[in-house]
């Protein structure tokens, strides 16, 4: 359900953005920095939606390169422990507690 309501939220702001842009067609000055020309605002705001698109994609891209890179650590680390508790004579139960519905049994 919450990624329907991310596609919904999407298809919703495309469309907002998309009456907006059409109801503007004008055209406007625009400073490029470094010269100035003159372009439809139309394209001035699919080109800022598309950009800050782009950017925010690249950022959670990183974050989540970052995230899986720290779980694999993590896992890596994890077996290194589970190894040295089984050398010294510690059993090492691999329990899946994730899994919707898991009752521990002390608990019942």
């Amino acid at each position: 359900m919450k990624g329907q309501s991310y596609v919904i939220l999407a298809i919703v702001f495309i469309i907002v953005v998309a009456i907006f842009a059409v109801s503007n067609v004008e055209a406007v000055d625009v400073n490029y920095i470094f010269w100035t020309g003159n372009s439809p605002l139309i394209l001035v705001i699919l080109f800022s939606v598309l950009m800050g698109g782009i950017i925010t994609a690249a950022v959670g891209a990183v974050k989540v390169f970052r995230l899986q890179r720290e779980l694999k650590r993590y896992k890596h680390e994890n077996n290194l422990m589970n190894k040295k508790l089984q050398e010294n004579g510690v059993s090492v139960e691999k329990k899946n507690n994730h899994s919707k519905g898991h009752e521990d049994s002390t608990t019942k």
